[in-house]
């Protein structure tokens, strides 16, 4: 029976005249992804690389998220072939690849993802969620198609290399991280610096120039703003954890005394 193949993030990408704005899934929740997922937002980030999530709770979060009409992204820990081949087996279908800082490291990125004579991706699609233990007709042939790959600029080389980046055949899609790219540059926690935000303003200028989409981290809704007029394609802009101890800091604000909340700061 064939087995209905949702949109990819690349599918949908180019499907839109908007910017597609979504969050992150950091906890490792199933609960915390379901909530995220039916939120009405347009894609969710499943980190893989800052988080405790490992394969298993990929597939738990990807399981999740599947009712919802939303395109769950999947970052990998590394570029490391390994962690692509498995991460791609447990069904995820698009990819975010982190620290890719030269054209070398995206087409070896996208290598990683493409069976052979495409790439170097390891065949085991009988066995994995991927290819819905082969009820996905052509699977194995196809699988380049059904796969997106965003490559993930955030270092100051990454960014003078970033229209040739863009350029590789099997790039998707770009995103910049502006936490690392502002450490790369000597000015760590500091993103919102005006040397930060105009490196990703020229990252996001030469990635479009490349014919690519292009998006960014930004939980600042008017620095995000900008670089959507800017020309950024996708955004995201909040993280489950983030909007919880946003929140439970808010709550803890109206209920709790001053005193009694200074007391408790860092525990």
């Amino acid at each position: 029976m064939p087995f209905r193949v949702e949109p990819s993030f690349r599918d949908r990408l180019a499907s839109t005249d908007r910017p597609l704005v979504g969050a992150w899934i950091c906890s490792g929740s199933p609960i915390a992804a379901e909530i995220v997922a039916g939120s009405g937002l347009d894609w969710t980030l499943i980190d893989g690389e800052h988080s405790p999530v490992g394969l298993s709770e990929i597939v738990s979060l990807l399981q999740a998220v599947a009712p919802h009409p939303i395109t769950p992204v999947v970052r990998v820990p590394s570029a490391d072939p390994v962690w692509i081949k498995q991460v791609l087996d447990t069904g995820a279908q698009n990819l975010l690849v982190p620290m890719v800082n030269s054209a070398e490291d995206a087409a070896a990125a996208v290598a990683a993802t493409r069976y052979p004579p495409r790439g170097i991706r390891g065949v085991g699609s009988a066995l994995a969620r991927a290819g819905r233990w082969n009820r996905i007709d052509d699977y194995l042939p196809r699988a380049h198609e059904l796969t997106s790959v965003t490559v993930q600029i955030e270092t100051d080389a990454a960014v003078q290399s970033a229209r040739a980046i863009a350029e590789v055949e099997g790039v998707d899609a770009v995103f910049i991280g502006p936490s690392d790219l502002a450490a790369s540059m000597g000015l760590l926690g500091q993103q919102e610096h005006p040397e930060v935000v105009a490196a990703v303003e020229h990252t996001i200028a030469e990635v479009r120039t490349a014919g690519k989409p292009v998006g960014v981290n930004a939980f600042n809704p008017a620095i995000a703003r900008r670089y959507i007029d800017a020309g950024a394609s996708f955004a995201l802009v909040a993280a489950d954890v983030s909007i919880l101890a946003r929140a439970t800091e808010k709550l803890a604000a109206v209920w709790i005394p001053d005193a009694d909340r200074a007391a408790r700061a860092g525990y």
